[in-house]
């Protein structure tokens, strides 16, 4: 059986590789001046928008599972709109690695999620991350984002499991932890998700046939890119 291509366009959008996705990220900010933490402010509403029209309804009970890094601000971003729109929201975040603080824009929405109500602990022994997710209606996978390489270690690691075990729903934003962006394969340690809200474009891996039953459905979230962002990259057939 011939392998099957990966396509060049997924709802109409370019499908793009991981390395495209970060090189549109700093173009966004240098080129046309629209701050990190606003794109992290508009992918989170847009996946708390999105969660609750896949719960049917704002008031239920979310656990959010969030990374360090910027995949992991885009889950504070949402838990804090999901907990003001009525949910009741518990977000777990893997603690800073040592001598490597938090970014900036995660540590300012850490402390706007807990303003807005979330319950909002470091991941780890005794977290509480099983009896969370017990009783949830459903989990935000925000753990691991196109910048991710190799098998998930450590807490998060750990999560991914917690996820597995508790059989919830997973809404991933952007990608499933575990799934490679480019490749749509995994190590091992993967989540298996329901909803992917992945953010700006589609990446390829997300779109390879293989990937299909890890990444649910896809949808490919606006949050806020210009239009013409992706010109500027230096891929002739885009």
């Amino acid at each position: 059986m011939p392998k099957a291509e990966i396509p060049l366009l997924y709802d109409g959008l370019p499908v793009l590789t991981a390395a495209q996705v970060r090189e549109l990220d700093r173009l966004a900010t240098e080129k046309k001046g629209i701050p990190a933490l606003t794109l992290m402010e508009n992918a989170g509403k847009a996946v708390a928008a999105e969660t609750v029209a896949f719960l049917g309804g704002a008031s239920k009970t979310i656990v959010v599972c969030c990374g360090r890094g910027a995949n992991g601000g885009d889950g504070l971003v949402a838990a804090r709109y999901l907990a003001e729109g009525g949910a009741k929201v518990s977000a777990f975040i893997c603690p800073p690695k040592k001598d490597s603080p938090y970014p900036d824009v995660v540590r300012a929405n850490q402390d706007r999620a807990r303003a807005a109500g979330v319950t909002l602990r470091e991941a780890g022994e005794g977290c509480g991350l099983d009896e969370a997710l017990a009783s949830a209606d459903a989990a935000l996978d925000a753990l691991l984002g196109t910048g991710s390489a190799g098998k998930p270690a450590g807490p998060v690691h750990h999560m991914i499991q917690a996820l597995t075990r508790s059989k919830k729903p997973v809404i991933a934003v952007d990608i499933p932890s575990g799934i490679h962006p480019d490749t749509g394969y995994h190590s091992g340690v993967y989540v298996t998700a329901a909803l992917t809200l992945t953010l700006g474009w589609p990446k390829r891996g997300l779109v390879t046939p293989h990937a299909q039953r890890f990444v649910g459905r896809l949808k490919v979230l606006d949050i806020g890119y210009p239009a013409d962002l992706v010109s500027l990259l230096p891929r002739p057939n885009l």
